[in-house]
């Protein structure tokens, strides 16, 4: 065998190497894109999970809440209002954008309004807050906010992982050809980074 055949040879070996290692990296990244979408799919649906939960518990309380005499029905109705239009906005997992998600939350934070408001208005109603089926429904909607915080955090830093795995190079050149996209994140509530006024 030449000597320059040799060495074609080996520059051919080479090379068929180097575009072995190209399409295994390649095949790997775009597995981990994949992965890493089921992961903030998945952690979309705990979020909407806790959602539907205080979704669920509002009937309850309204119910409970309406058996007081003379109690606000404007108050009830907004609640009632706001829980039925933020079930109604649904959100298609694969296209969770900024927009989506800020779309979603604006109508969960009408419930959240309309909630306080409720609470606000419950304190004038001291038989109200005796009754033992309305503390234990005060706690569970408290525990429910707490757990729908606790997944948007969770949600948050799911998405943020995959963003930045799919925007890095080389990988950015994978997720453009896979088609996978940044996902949203949850912001805070417009006019939360300002203290509540306190009157006494």
């Amino acid at each position: 065998m030449k000597k320059g055949c040799l060495i074609g040879l080996t520059i051919g070996a080479v090379a068929l190497l180097f575009v072995l290692f190209i399409v295994l990296w390649g095949i790997r990244a775009y597995n981990n894109m994949v992965t890493m979408n089921e992961g903030v799919t998945s952690q979309w649906g705990n979020v909407e999970t806790q959602y539907q939960r205080r979704s669920d518990l509002i009937p309850n309380f309204v119910n409970t809440v309406k058996g007081a005499a003379n109690f606000e029905q404007q108050t009830l109705t907004q609640v009632i209002e706001a829980r039925s239009k933020a079930t109604s906005v649904k959100i298609d997992p694969s296209n969770l954008d900024e927009e989506s998600i800020a779309r979603f939350q604006q109508a969960q934070g009408e419930v959240s309004s309309a909630l306080s408001r409720l609470m606000v208005v419950v304190e004038q109603y001291p038989d109200i807050k005796a009754t033992q089926n309305f503390r234990d429904l005060q706690v569970e909607l408290e525990g429910t906010e707490n757990r729908i915080a606790t997944e948007r955090r969770k949600f948050n830093e799911v998405a943020m992982a995959y963003n930045a795995y799919i925007k890095r190079f080389p990988q950015s050149f994978i997720a453009g050809l896979g088609g996978f996209h940044p996902k949203g994140y949850f912001k805070a509530a417009e006019g939360a980074d300002k203290a509540p006024e306190v009157k006494f």
